[in-house]
């Protein structure tokens, strides 16, 4: 985004992410987004961010799609279509196809056991995977070849990497912004049981709703008490990016000084607050801290 900003990055193309939702800084991200000369967004929702899009290509969700999937415990599961896609939405192999070949690059990609055939061919761990060995078994990877039973444990005996695992040092480096004066108190994000991620698609449950509709804030009896906040009422959150309006939730489960913020829903969406700044390493945004004021709205 970083990039895009600054006129770096003229094309981006989105892939089933919803940035418009999920990244920090949204006001950054939004400038960044509509700075793009071309800006593709490929989903199976119209989401925030596929509404700032010049080109929006519709995808089939995971019911409406051949494939195969890898969770986290390593295991390829197969995929099968049980209804049609809606519309002129098509398997997301299907799209890379045409584009690929509308930029002069001729695959010969016909099914999604087509590309898989071809990961299995160039990814070493993925050797013995096919959709025929996927019908009967569902091994984990690594699985070299059609006769390896896969690795349900990845380290026994010795680590994967060699005999001994690699140990680095940490040291403490505080957060990029710190509360102060103005901005007193830390706001830490993160999830909730009932939605998953932008809730492109949890949102659309009636249920879940009715459970976790609208987005809230966490916040200690003592600094609610200090602003005059009662549980359920609405409050104004500001940090040196932004201000939200969300409702107040009071509650013992965050410390003194302490907010707590889900991030799912785009109307009062927590990232409006979030800092740019980047863990030095892993390159991970700083969710967890980002210094605010609060006050009822």
């Amino acid at each position: 985004m970083i990039a895009a900003g600054e006129g770096k990055v003229r094309c981006l193309y989105v892939f089933g992410e919803n940035p418009m939702v999920s990244d920090p800084n949204l006001g950054h991200v939004e400038h960044a987004l509509k700075k793009c000369d071309l800006l593709i967004v490929q989903d199976i929702f119209l989401s925030e961010t596929a509404q700032l899009a010049d080109v929006v290509l519709p995808a089939t969700s995971y019911a409406e799609k051949e494939g195969t999937f890898t969770n986290s415990e390593r295991r390829v599961q197969r995929v099968r279509t049980a209804v049609a896609g809606p519309g002129e939405s098509r398997d997301d192999w299907a799209i890379f196809s045409e584009i690929m070949h509308r930029l002069g690059y001729d695959n010969t990609f016909t099914s999604a056991k087509e590309v898989l055939d071809e990961i299995a061919a160039v990814t070493p761990s993925y050797g013995g995977f096919s959709f025929e060995r996927l019908e009967k078994e569902q091994p984990q990877w690594p699985c070299p070849t059609a006769e390896h039973p896969g690795t349900p444990i990845l380290h026994v005996g010795k680590f994967s990497r060699g005999e001994r695992a690699l140990f680095k040092p940490s040291h403490y480096q505080p957060s990029a912004e710190q509360p102060d004066e103005e901005y007193p108190l830390i706001l830490s994000t993160g999830r909730i049981l009932y939605h998953y991620h932008t809730i492109t698609m949890t949102g659309k449950s009636e249920g879940i709703n009715e459970l976790a509709g609208r987005s809230y804030v966490e916040i200690s009896p003592l600094d609610a008490a200090k602003q005059g906040i009662v549980d359920g009422g609405r409050v104004k959150i500001a940090s040196r990016r932004a201000e939200i309006e969300v409702d107040a939730r009071v509650t013992d489960r965050v410390p003194v000084g302490v907010l707590y913020m889900p991030f799912h829903w785009a109307e009062g969406a927590a990232n409006w607050l979030t800092s740019s700044a980047l863990d030095p390493i892993a390159k991970t945004p700083e969710y967890k801290v980002s210094a605010v004021r609060v006050k009822r709205a």
